[in-house]
């Protein structure tokens, strides 16, 4: 439960403007929008999706920041009065809809905030994913570094030791650990974001033509600097959120709607078929254990990609700013 994971973690009083009033775009204000959305996505060539945990509310999951947020009404010395176990939940609408835009070639790349998982039961890729706090389905060898999926979520938060060998010293065949622990991967206040997840992260946002901010109100940093990386490039930002965020003076575009709207509106403009969640894709029902590690062959190869893309976009800065001397 998401209220579980926030009890879990270290006292911290900055937790950011709580409980800001949700705003909502009329119908047809939001299919306008929508349709704008959809213009800006087949005129770029990188698309990179920022995920917060307003994605997962549908979910059963609460948010953090909204009206009802779990901060919110900690605040007031309250509790959500909805919850589901991270057992229970399922990938909502939004979570199905970003692997249709990723396998019809729409997105190129997800950040997320999120530890809930959903993303992973979806059957999203791990190279098309970078997990900036941790996840709560995953277990990492402090030793060897590797990272494993489990079949539940772990029960504590904050880099903690699991006292579980690392899954790599049961190999039979490849890279094997001796003497490695497990520690559950989801941070704490104090931790540094995990280095591979953070350079994708950074460098796909960067290059992106369009960074698009769902469910989130970006104020975490420096996760929710990430989708502003591109602007300087004439990127653009779009920003799907109910409540205001620390970013909206400087969106190309604002959506204030539910999430499984914007995204089953934008589905059905490019014409992408929205799959069902199914059990068989969803690596936590495997029965054996999946790995989850980002290979640094994937970090040095997307690296040269995207010196490319700096180089090249600093010749065309160049060469538009030779034109109109």
């Amino acid at each position: 439960m998401s209220c579980n994971y926030a009890e879990g973690l270290s006292a911290y009083d900055d937790k950011g403007v709580l409980g800001a009033p949700e705003t909502f775009d009329s119908d047809d204000v939001v299919t306008e929008k929508c349709q704008e959305l959809v213009d800006l996505i087949k005129k770029s060539g990188h698309v990179v999706l920022h995920t917060g945990a307003g994605i997962s509310t549908s979910a059963g999951i609460p948010d953090f920041r909204g009206p009802k947020g779990v901060w919110t009404l900690e605040e007031k010395g309250e509790k959500p009065d909805f919850n589901v176990s991270f057992d229970e939940a399922r990938p909502t609408k939004t979570h199905m809809a970003i692997i249709a835009l990723l396998e019809s070639g729409y997105v190129q790349y997800v950040v997320s905030q999120n530890i809930d998982g959903l993303h992973l039961k979806s059957g999203l890729d791990r190279k098309f994913l970078s997990e900036l706090h941790g996840n709560i389905y995953i277990e990492q060898c402090k030793k060897c570094r590797r990272q494993f999926v489990r079949s539940t979520a772990v029960e504590t938060v904050g880099q903690k030791s699991l006292d579980r060998p690392c899954k790599s010293s049961l190999e039979s065949k490849g890279r094997s650990c001796r003497s490695g622990i497990l520690y559950d991967n989801v941070l704490d206040w104090e931790h540094d974001l995990p280095e591979k997840d953070l350079e994708m992260g950074l460098m796909h946002s960067s290059i992106a033509d369009l960074n698009i901010a769902l469910g989130t109100t970006l104020q975490i940093v420096p996760s929710g600097d990430l989708p502003l990386k591109n602007l300087k490039r004439g990127g653009k930002l779009v920003i799907c959120n109910l409540q205001p965020t620390k970013h909206d003076k400087k969106a190309n575009l604002i959506i204030s709607s539910y999430v499984d709207v914007v995204l089953s509106k934008v589905c059905k403009l490019l014409g992408v078929e929205i799959p069902e969640y199914s059990e068989s894709t969803d690596p936590t029902k495997l029965p054996s254990p999946k790995e989850w590690t980002i290979p640094m062959n994937d970090v040095n190869n997307f690296h040269k990609h995207y010196k490319t893309r700096v180089k090249e976009s600093k010749i065309e800065s160049k060469a538009k700013k030779t034109k109109y001397i």
